[in-house]
């Protein structure tokens, strides 16, 4: 029998400034798994992260955390819940120092000596100001704040954004050895197939509503399935629109060129 999920989302919907953005979402992430969120810019990936953490009010459909309702809840009861959130910018705290951040968020059984375990260069810098650190040092610690609060889920969203490959393979590796310890990951990412290969269960989004749901293994490597699901449209498709209109906008570049005037030299 399959576990309970530890964050389950029935019809959820999200507005921004009173437009609809988010649309009849309804989805699981399991314990111990990295679940995949992909799609587009503008999909409302974020805006449905913000949904399910308090910071914009779902409109419809229900948000349960461990079985119990949070939907009505505020930010930091969420937080208090189980709930911790990775957001899209690197959110460290930078006139702390490390492990004044790591502090701040820690609640129950949450471990500093874990964090440090996962990113030793982090304890190599614990007394140093956040704003020293690199790029991917700061979202490191980010990553460790949310881990210290003790979570049954973390929601993750783009943490790639801005980092050199290397070290998104570093975070990548570590989210799975977060699923391994347990908890549940909810992940959204801008590199679809590295996502894909940590991931055990995929959802993509398509204006504000989900278009596809099933395993990971489904969409590895599928570039062409994934534009589809993305666009609307294959991929072969649009590059062969693309080649039928390359010969008439180079007409009209063409046509729409000043002669030269008389005697004068063309370079």
């Amino acid at each position: 029998m399959a576990a309970a999920p530890a964050l389950a989302l029935a019809g959820v919907g999200v507005d921004r400034a009173d437009v609809p953005v988010v649309r009849d979402v309804t989805l699981d992430v399991a314990p111990g798994a990295v679940t995949v969120v992909l799609g587009a810019n503008g999909a409302g990936k974020t805006t449905l992260m913000d949904g399910i953490a308090g910071l914009a009010r779902p409109t419809t459909g229900s948000i349960r955390l461990d079985g119990a309702p949070i939907e009505r809840l505020p930010p930091f009861k969420r937080a208090r819940a189980g709930l911790g959130y990775v957001e899209q910018a690197r959110t460290a705290f930078r006139t702390l120092t490390v492990e004044q951040n790591l502090l701040v968020a820690r609640s129950g059984s949450g471990d500093l000596g874990t964090v440090y375990r996962l990113f030793p260069e982090l304890e190599r810098r614990r007394h140093l100001h956040a704003g020293h650190l690199s790029g991917g040092e700061q979202q490191m610690a980010v990553l460790g704040r949310a881990l210290v609060s003790d979570p049954k889920v973390v929601l993750i969203d783009e943490m790639s954004l801005g980092l050199a490959p290397k070290v998104v393979h570093r975070l990548m590796g570590t989210v799975a050895e977060l699923a391994a310890m347990g908890i549940a990951v909810l992940l959204i990412e801008q590199f679809a197939n590295l996502a894909l290969e940590i991931g055990s269960r995929a959802y993509v989004l398509r204006k504000g509503r989900v278009v596809h749901s099933g395993p990971c293994a489904e969409l590895r490597g599928a570039e062409d399935r994934l534009h589809e699901l993305y666009f609307g449209g294959r991929l072969a498709d649009a590059a062969a629109r693309l080649a039928r209109e390359a010969p008439g906008r180079e007409a009209s570049r063409g046509a729409s060129a000043e002669p030269p005037e008389a005697g004068s030299r063309t370079p």
